[in-house]
């Protein structure tokens, strides 16, 4: 793990803490106490948060790919781009498609994970309590910041292990020849696979994690004085009538509808996306960028011999 990333997570951590204080004096939060039940099953669902939002980011950095490797393929075949049509001229790249694919991703990806970590902390506060709530995000922080740190030092290491593989360490620590250990071995395309793990565990879903920790402390404190406690009006009542105990369930049905909402949209978004055909590739077709008169050339082959 980087001294950046390192410093990042801590960062991080210590942010959110701060806020995590601030937000037990904004809902007039005293203690936490994790031996009641609520709390409990709060600070499980924060703790499960994090993997939750690293799955959704990893699983988007698939898509986009796919996504990009369709365009990389239709411009090789559309524009000659390796020179296999010895007819054709060798074209230009597109690359401002490939931006444009790029941009439309990176936003259209994190609505969900966006919206996940904003209805969170509502889901919980208004459904349970505030006390809750700070269940939630200590389960969500310390949750997070062991992952962050897990993510950080498995996709370095991942990383470290091809570029290794590329600078001859395997060969001299084993004494192998290049095609046995070096660049295009089978150890070699390995660690390439496993790279392909690595850099969007370091690069993506664990820098993320540090977003997420922080925005749902943010969006706690931000709406803290509003969940309920004990001297929390019932809504709807006309003889100032309170909740009275810690305020557990006093809103409940606040949070149920957040989140039902949240189920919804998030069901619905999927749908139309899918529907869209993000991140759909055609792994079956064959001779995507043409072909030579001595035989066929695949993208599947190239993409062994010249890392494409």
């Amino acid at each position: 793990m980087g001294t950046g990333k390192g410093f990042a997570i801590g960062s991080a951590v210590l942010t959110s803490l701060a806020l995590l204080a601030a937000f037990k004096t904004a809902a007039s939060i005293t203690t936490i106490d994790v031996s009641k039940s609520t709390v409990l099953a709060a600070a499980l669902f924060g703790a499960m948060l994090p993997y939750i939002f690293a799955a959704l980011t990893m699983m988007a950095v698939g898509r986009s790919a796919a996504d990009m490797i369709g365009e990389v393929r239709r411009q090789f075949k559309e524009y000659n781009l390796l020179g296999t049509d010895p007819n054709r001229k060798i074209g230009t790249p597109d690359c401002d498609t490939c931006i444009a694919i790029s941009t439309k991703a990176s936003l259209q990806e994190m609505v969900i994970p966006g919206f996940l970590a904003i209805v969170a902390p509502l889901f919980i506060g208004y459904l349970l309590n505030g006390e809750s709530l700070g269940g939630m995000l200590v389960g969500g922080i310390t949750s997070g910041c062991m992952l962050a740190i897990y993510m950080a030092n498995a996709g370095g290491a991942w990383d470290n292990a091809k570029k290794w593989i590329e600078a001859g360490g395997l060969m001299k620590a084993y004494n192998k020849e290049k095609h046995e250990g070096g660049k295009g071995s089978d150890w070699h395309k390995a660690a390439v696979t496993g790279d392909t793990v690595g850099d969007p565990f370091k690069d993506t879903s664990g820098p993320a994690l540090n977003i997420l920790i922080k925005l749902m402390t943010m969006i706690a404190l931000v709406f803290g004085s509003t969940f309920p406690n004990a001297n929390s009006p019932v809504i709807g009542s006309s003889d100032g009538q309170t909740c009275g105990g810690d305020g557990t369930y006093c809103y409940w049905w606040v949070g149920t509808i957040i989140g039902v909402l949240f189920l919804v949209f998030a069901f619905s978004f999927w749908i139309w996306q899918r529907a869209q055909g993000f991140g759909k590739i055609d792994f079956d077709q064959k001779d995507t960028i043409g072909a030579r008169e001595t035989g066929d050339i695949q993208l599947t082959d190239q993409a062994e011999t010249n890392e494409v």
